[in-house]
């Protein structure tokens, strides 16, 4: 997609989560300042909706969202939109204060656990009718499989999906092709692959663990899930020290003994990474949907892989469902679920325009002739979205724990040790257990 930036890829990988700084004021000063349960906020009558927006892509992103909202024309009574953009630096801290002076937006995108930690502080207004809306006139069945399904909490709908950035393989052809080696189909031939390509100068298994890079810890996670694992149980505990880890994180350990994880990779920023790619230093590894964009690849040689078969033939990798939230401060909240409807029907516009680098989360915009020509993106689609899971794993339910987890120091700081494959499995898995059980309320 030639109007993604090298930017870009930083952005999406941290875009889907809140860091564990997340917890900026008590959950009665938040619900109290939301009204304690009212739709009507301390808009004071006001005639507009505040929908506050990321920076998804390059500018024309925001550009082609101002537009998108001013567009909106509502029923009669409603309210209309107005459009803010809100950047990635600081922005919990910037949705955290706007909601407890009651200044924040009616809607909003934002983090891919942000609706839940907030619906947990009561600032979320939940989105059952929307989901019955689409339901009633059939706009639910144009989402992709799973995608509504995780938002789905004990109390309703905490938001509507939108997009969805995933973690897949890619590989250079050309560096395979000169070796006469095929993309691994396996863990076993992963192994193998990797070697060859060691023994050459190349990694195979490209990650980053630096200041920012939260891409091998995702990696980690994703071998978890590839191997039948994850950090949550069924019943939605954690429960990391389980065979089906150990023995993940002891194939990444072998890995790192083999030189076939880099071993700078721990220190390693997103821009680090980018850079080992576009160098091709990196000829496999775990990235986002928009690596080729990122890296400028238009000769077609960096390619997604098809999802690899763990060591008892599961296969699987991790996903983040971004998407759009609305809040108990509003004007209306007849108005705020209007014109989320009519968003989510109309966001087409971004992938018409290809000024939106991730994957969207209905299934009629993957149709558009636009979105048809990015044949990696439908290969990601494809193969990829039906059998990737959320942090929670094992278990369907999405909880504010996720957010005190992804970007924390525990995760960041097991994926280090295990880059550096030093360290037992088990004793790694049960360090990490035992923090992540400190921090997770």
């Amino acid at each position: 997609m030639a109007t993604s930036q090298p930017a870009t890829s930083a952005r999406l990988s941290r875009r889907s989560f809140l860091g564990a700084g997340l917890a900026l004021g008590a959950t009665t000063t938040l619900a109290a300042a939301c009204g304690g349960g009212s739709s009507a906020g301390s808009g004071g009558g006001a005639k507009t909706l505040k929908f506050w927006d990321m920076p998804w892509g390059s500018p024309a992103y925001n550009t082609a969202g101002k537009k998108l909202t001013e567009a909106y024309a509502p029923a009669a009574g409603l309210p209309g939109a107005s459009y803010q953009i809100i950047q990635w630096n600081n922005f919990v801290q910037t949705f955290s204060s706007a909601i407890v002076s009651s200044t924040g937006p009616a809607v909003s995108s934002g983090g891919g656990f942000q609706a839940f930690q907030f619906a947990a502080q009561g600032a979320i207004a939940y989105a059952d009718n929307v989901v019955a809306t689409f339901q009633k006139d059939g706009t639910l069945d144009d989402f992709l499989p799973g995608v509504i399904e995780n938002m789905k909490t004990d109390k309703g709908y905490a938001a509507i999906p939108w997009q969805l950035d995933l973690r897949v393989w890619w590989y250079r052809k050309s560096i395979l092709d000169s070796l006469g080696l095929q993309p691994p189909t396996t863990w076993d031939e992963l192994l193998t692959v990797g070697k060859a390509l060691a023994k050459k100068g190349y990694y195979g298994f490209g990650v980053g663990a630096g200041a920012g890079d939260n891409l091998g810890a995702h990696a980690m996670i994703c071998m978890m899930i590839n191997n039948g694992g994850g950090l949550f149980n069924p019943a939605g505990e954690l429960d990391l020290v389980t065979d089906r880890n150990i023995e993940a994180m002891a194939f990444v350990r072998e890995l790192a003994n083999e030189k076939i994880i880099d071993p700078a990779a721990v220190s390693y920023t997103i821009d680090n990474e980018t850079t080992q790619w576009k160098s091709k230093k990196f000829a496999v590894g775990i990235n986002t949907p928009g690596l080729d964009n990122v890296t400028g690849d238009a000769s077609g040689d960096l390619l997604v892989m098809g999802p690899m078969a763990g060591p008892h033939g599961d296969k699987g990798s991790l996903m983040f469902v971004n998407n759009i939230m609305m809040y108990r401060n509003t004007p209306s909240q007849q108005g705020s679920e209007a014109f989320v409807e009519y968003y989510i029907k109309n966001m087409k516009t971004y992938w018409e325009q290809n000024v939106d680098p991730a994957i969207p989360a209905l299934k009629s915009i993957v149709a558009l002739p636009a979105f048809q020509q990015q044949t990696q993106k439908l290969k990601v689609v494809s193969d990829w979205q039906p059998i990737c899971k959320s942090y929670a794993s094992l278990s369907n339910t999405l909880s504010p724990a996720l957010a005190q987890i992804d970007g924390g120091q525990p995760l960041s700081e097991f994926t280090q040790r295990m880059l550096q494959g030093k360290t037992d499995p088990k004793t790694a898995l049960q360090t990490l257990e035992t923090a992540l059980k400190a921090i997770v309320k």
